[in-house]
């Protein structure tokens, strides 16, 4: 076995983590879907669909170091949300919390010396970067605009988009 018992166990707990942000970020996009903000659906969406993929991501390395598979429950999303602002904020929030916890995956893997589970790891946490300044971004247009000027926030996208 190429990973310990107690990193493979991390990892499990990581699994339903990331399993249970894309449905939370399924959830956020209805929010914007019934809103008729489109480019904001589709946004977390997307996002639904990455963190899904980092999920698999670890089921692949757990099985890969011949560690034991076991997907933890994965509790219900926050089905509704008062405003735009706090759908975001609740991204925003998702975000920070999976640093840490990916950061303490790699606490983990550094007192092990598990070199393998590092250079796993730090692809996640060089991604984390990226997914907190995204959330913070959106989140700060959001707020700026204010629940009557979305539309705007859609607009931001559009914009945002074709620069990149």
């Amino acid at each position: 076995m190429l990973i310990s018992k107690k990193l493979a166990k991390a990892f499990n707990e990581q699994i339903g983590h990331e399993f249970g942000a894309s449905m939370q970020y399924v959830s956020i996009a209805a929010h914007f879907s019934q809103r008729q903000l489109t480019l904001l659906s589709k946004l977390f969406l997307a996002q639904a669909e990455e963190e899904r993929a980092h999920a698999l991501k670890f089921v692949k390395y757990v099985l890969d170091t011949k560690g034991e598979l076991q997907i933890p429950a994965v509790p219900a999303p926050t089905a509704t949300f008062a405003s735009a602002a706090e759908a975001a904020d609740a991204a925003l929030k998702w975000e920070n919390e999976v640093t840490k916890q990916v950061t303490a995956l790699m606490d983990i893997a550094v007192k092990e010396n598990d070199y393998l589970a590092q250079s796993f790891l730090q692809w996640f946490i060089d991604e984390q970067l990226e997914e907190v300044v995204k959330m913070d971004r959106l989140a700060s247009v959001i707020k700026q605009s204010g629940e009557k000027n979305l539309l705007m926030v859609e607009a931001y996208l559009v914009h945002i988009e074709k620069a990149g």
